[in-house]
């Protein structure tokens, strides 16, 4: 099994994808951040509450949070290039215990995931902190407490990539796979939300559980006074992580399950 892990992490890192994904993290943590931050999200249009406060703070990091259809791209697009470029038959060739070889994509991209979220939340929190301090801003939220809502936002990044090995696995063709994740993280939950009695189902979605995590209320608020029904209630912070988790789990199974007897020509 180590072999197999050593394997994945040397045909990983040996594609342009890992280093434009982390290069991606970390444009998006730092440089969107630090834009919404110099900004202020009191100019924003609508306006939203600014800096020094709670729901300013929690609104940017929401935000941030949106991004989250990046990684689950990467994810789908890692498994699909396997069928695209028929290497997933020579691995499977020569490791015919086709679970042992999902497993170890899994675990690598597990951890690569894992690195996109520390990068984002990371860079994020540097790009906060400091155009706070430029423009003699105190934040709405103790430092501990912003970087505990990065950190989940980046703990959420791992969940979206491996949803998004998932449903490459489901799926496989890649143009249909990333139609797929992308159309519906981007474009399809937004839409579902104003849907009204659909949108009461978008706490129980990714986005409505990773919103969850920091308490984005603003987007989910400002889409049922749009179309003007009930506002939609969010999950508990807990509730959420553990929904994500949920989703993960799914994600690791039909990434593991559906290749095993399915052929790959």
């Amino acid at each position: 099994m180590k072999h197999l892990i050593s394997a994945e992490a040397r045909r990983l890192l040996a594609t342009r994808m890992w280093s434009g994904l982390l290069l991606t993290a970390a444009v998006l943590g730092g440089g969107m951040m630090a834009a919404m931050a110099f900004v202020g999200p009191e100019n924003f249009d609508p306006p939203m509450p600014g800096l020094h406060t709670e729901s300013g703070i929690r609104s940017i990091l929401g935000i941030l949070g949106y991004t989250a259809f990046v990684p689950a791209a990467a994810g789908a697009l890692a498994v699909t290039s396997e069928y695209r470029h028929r290497t997933a038959a020579l691995t499977f060739l020569f490791a015919p215990r086709r679970w042992q070889v999902l497993a170890a994509k899994l675990a690598i991209h597990g951890v690569a995931g894992l690195a996109y979220g520390l990068i984002l939340a990371g860079t994020a929190a540097a790009a906060l902190f400091t155009v706070a301090a430029t423009r003699g801003i105190s934040l709405g939220l103790p430092t501990g407490t912003v970087l505990a809502l990065l950190a989940r936002i980046g703990l959420a990044m791992v969940v979206y990539l491996l949803i998004g090995v998932g449903m490459g696995a489901l799926i496989r063709n890649q143009v249909a796979a990333l139609c797929v994740v992308i159309g519906y993280l981007y474009v399809g939950e937004p839409l579902l939300m104003m849907i009204p009695g659909v949108n009461l189902l978008y706490p129980v979605l990714p986005g409505g559980a990773t919103a969850s995590l920091t308490d984005f209320t603003y987007l989910a608020d400002a889409m049922s006074q749009e179309v003007g029904s009930t506002a939609v209630r969010l999950l508990p912070p807990a509730a959420g992580a553990l929904l994500l988790t949920f989703y993960a789990l799914a994600a690791s199974l039909i990434a593991v399950v559906l290749p095993m007897r399915r052929d790959i020509t």
